[in-house]
């Protein structure tokens, strides 16, 4: 006699955790896709950039090619520029960052 019950009570369980489950399922599917957040670099400035620290600096690798520098460092200026409130100290920076990972600078450019 217990054993109907048992199975009744196992059948209703299961259900119940199916239905939970497709629940959650759905609402894990329809949360919004958030974006990875990059690292950006958050360090001081070393006295005179190498490579690295310009990488950092434009969030790319420093293998990049020219278009890539291009691209990030307009990306970076555009969030930086002194005309939209940036800093005339990250500005140039920033520029000097995008000489020196397409081969025109020598390092410590920046006029600060």
């Amino acid at each position: 006699m217990a054993t109907p019950f048992l199975a009744g009570l196992a059948i209703a369980g299961a259900a119940l955790a199916g239905r939970y489950g497709v629940q959650a399922w759905q609402a894990f599917k329809a949360r919004p896709v958030a974006p990875r957040m990059r690292k950006f670099y958050d360090g001081g400035f070393q006295p005179t950039m190498n490579k690295r620290e310009a990488a950092l600096i434009l969030g790319i690798r420093e293998n990049a090619t020219a278009d890539k520098v291009k691209e990030a460092h307009r990306k970076v200026m555009v969030a930086n520029h002194p005309d939209a409130g940036g800093s005339h100290y990250l500005a140039s920076k920033i520029n000097e960052a995008k000489d020196m990972m397409l081969g025109k600078g020598k390092g410590s450019g920046s006029a600060f």
